[in-house]
C-alpha cells in the first residue's frame, strides 16, 4: 500500500481510486500495525481537504463528500479491524444532542471508535438530555460522546452533564464533547471531562479512559 498516494487520493476526494485500493488492502489478510497506518493516511486524506478548504480550493459541499468518503473509507476496514480487535475495549453512548440535526462527524467518531473496539450505543440526532440518561441507566457505559455542530448545541451539552449530575450518573461516566463550537474554554463550562474537533484524537482519547 502506497500511503501517500492514499492520502492524496483522499485530499483529491477521488473516491474510486481510495476504494480500489482499500478493498486491496483488505484482501492482503494485513497486520493490525499495517491497518493502523492505513487509517493513519485516511486521517491525513481529511486535514489535506481541510487545508484546501482553508484555502477557499474546497467547499462546504466537498467537506461533507469528504466525511462521507471517510466513513465509506472506515466501513471497508471494519471487517478486518473487528477481527484484529477481539472483543470490545469498553462501551459508550454517542449522540447529537437536541436542537442540532448534524452527524457526519458523529458518525465518523462512531466508525472509528467501532474500529478501535468500543461498542458504541448510537441514538442519532437531536437527542435531549433525557434520551442520554436514559439510554446510560440502560447500558451502564464508560463514556458518553456528545456531538453538535451548531453553538447552540453547546448548551445543550452542558444540559445533558448537569443532568447526568442530578441522576447520580455524572461521576460513573467519562464526558467527551466534540465538534466546531466546542473549545477548552467550552469544556470547562459544560463540565466535560474532555473536547475534541478530531475524530481521530477523540478515539485517543477515550482508549486512554478504558486502558
Amino acid at each position: 500500500m502506497d500511503l501517500s498516494l492514499l492520502t492524496q487520493k483522499i485530499g483529491e476526494l477521488d473516491e474510486e481510486k481510495v476504494f480500489e485500493m482499500l478493498n486491496e488492502f483488505v484482501n492482503t489478510n494485513p497486520s493490525p500495525d499495517e491497518t493502523k497506518k492505513v487509517v493513519a493516511a485516511c486521517q491525513s486524506g481529511m486535514s489535506v481537504v481541510g487545508d484546501f478548504f482553508e484555502k477557499g480550493e474546497y467547499f462546504v459541499g466537498d467537506l461533507i463528500f469528504a466525511g462521507e468518503l471517510l466513513t465509506s473509507a472506515i466501513d471497508i476496514l471494519k471487517p478486518i479491524m473487528d477481527t484484529q480487535n477481539a472483543g470490545t475495549v469498553g462501551s459508550m453512548v454517542l449522540g447529537t444532542v437536541a436542537g442540532d440535526l448534524h452527524d457526519i462527524g458523529k458518525n465518523i467518531f462512531k466508525s472509528m471508535a467501532e474500529a478501535a473496539g468500543f461498542k458504541v450505543y448510537d441514538l442519532g440526532i437531536d437527542q435531549s438530555a433525557g434520551e442520554f440518561v436514559k439510554k446510560v441507566k440502560e447500558v451502564n457505559p464508560e463514556i458518553i460522546g456528545l456531538s453538535g455542530v451548531l453553538t447552540l448545541a453547546l448548551e445543550s451539552m452542558k444540559n445533558i452533564v448537569e443532568a447526568l449530575e442530578e441522576a447520580g450518573l455524572r461521576s460513573k461516566v467519562k464526558v467527551i464533547i466534540g465538534g466546531n463550537p466546542v473549545t477548552k474554554e467550552a469544556c470547562e463550562t459544560i463540565g466535560a471531562d474532555a473536547f475534541t474537533t478530531n475524530a481521530a484524537e477523540g478515539v485517543k482519547i477515550c482508549q486512554k479512559w478504558v486502558g
